[in-house]
């Protein structure tokens, strides 16, 4: 009995490693240089901010220090902040829409980029980013040239998340890598695959492809708003998602922040079923609290299979964290990492029957 079950992880590891495109190789990445286009396209950047006075000005700021040689514009949707987001943004000196309450049926962020792009008119592209995220200078110059080049409709970057603290070391280089098992980047970027996904901090989008897919109220319930653009899109062309260094995170995670974070999409993606919740959750103790349990209590041939469980998954998160320069030991501590996760998804579930689902920025926003 014993041995049966020991095989489960092992086995799931071994498919995890081999069967889902090897992703956690982690080698979409946009360190490739694109060929620069003949003319530069013009480019909008939309940038919702609710109460993001700590980090607008430089977040903002990157964007103002882009060396983009087309036409680019900045807008921001002050998100009915509290705090002077909106004027730290005015003093800028870019574009900053007030926005006004949010209808019925959309979520705050959606909302505030719809106002946005309404105001944008009719670039070429819509650069969507957050508040909470900087770019290197060449970072448009380089989305763009990798779209026209390939004529993407949608190419996203995964931000580098703030790594510097015990609890971003333990659980950031967990997130992007458990997001990239999801949604392998390699099938994600392969037309022939219907996978779809993107990372909302960084989004290029062909505008005339947005509006032939219905606009962003196509979406505008979409508590997982990145991962939504991406089936939307790639409906209507090609897309890409890579790892970058030119977008990064400006705000530094805290174990709460982190447990926030993942809680607030978490039962979205299971689709708000109890029963995918106690199947991923079995599946989460199986898959990571199974192979040290057995390494350290079973013995003879179900110990030697923890034993090899534990090791493909620590394996397995290597190219992760040497991407967030961090030592391969941190890949030890993914059975811990694991069970983390499986308690912050249920208390995504937990948050949504309280009627606290999707909690973003002071506001429930998941369906009842």
């Amino acid at each position: 009995m014993i041995l049966a079950f020991a095989v489960v992880p092992l086995l799931a590891w071994l498919y995890l490693l081999l069967g889902r495109g090897l992703f956690w190789l982690a080698r979409e990445r946009d360190t490739q240089e694109g060929p620069a286009p003949a003319a530069w396209p013009s480019v909008v950047a939309v940038v919702p901010a609710r109460d993001e006075a700590d980090v607008i000005v430089n977040s903002v700021g990157s964007l103002m220090a882009q060396d983009y040689r087309g036409s680019f514009r900045i807008i921001v949707v002050d998100d009915q902040s509290s705090d002077g987001t909106g004027d730290d943004a005015r003093a800028l000196g870019c574009d900053v829409i007030t926005g006004s309450p949010r209808p019925s049926g959309w979520t705050g962020k959606l909302w505030a980029v719809s106002q946005g792009i309404a105001a944008a008119g009719t670039p070429d592209y819509l650069w969507l980013t957050d508040a909470d995220i900087a770019h290197t200078p060449d970072n448009l110059s380089q989305l763009v040239a990798r779209a026209e080049a390939q004529r993407f409709v949608l190419t996203s970057l995964m931000a580098r998340l703030h790594c510097d603290g015990f609890a971003e070391k333990l659980l950031i280089p967990a997130f992007v890598f458990f997001f990239d098992m999801l949604f392998p980047f390699g099938w994600v970027n392969d037309p022939r695959n219907n996978l779809a996904a993107a990372a909302g901090g960084c989004m290029l989008i062909r505008r005339d492809a947005l509006e032939r897919a219905g606009g962003i109220a196509a979406i505008r319930g979409e508590i997982i708003d990145d991962c939504a653009m991406g089936r939307l899109l790639k409906r209507q062309g090609p897309i890409w998602l890579g790892l970058t260094n030119r977008s990064v995170s400006l705000r530094p995670y805290f174990f709460g922040e982190i447990r926030t974070m993942v809680a607030r999409s978490a039962y979205a993606q299971l689709a708000y079923s109890p029963l995918l919740l106690a199947g991923t959750v079995l599946g989460m103790a199986l898959v990571y609290a199974a192979a040290p349990i057995l390494a350290v209590f079973a013995g003879g041939a179900a110990r030697w299979m923890g034993v090899a469980a534990w090791a493909l998954m620590a394996l397995a998160i290597v190219p992760m964290l040497r991407f967030y320069r961090l030592s391969p030991l941190w890949g030890l501590a993914l059975p811990v990492i694991g069970a983390l996760y499986g308690l912050f998804t249920l208390d995504s579930a937990i948050q949504h029957w309280r009627g606290r689902g999707g909690m973003w920025k002071g506001r429930a926003q998941a369906r009842a």
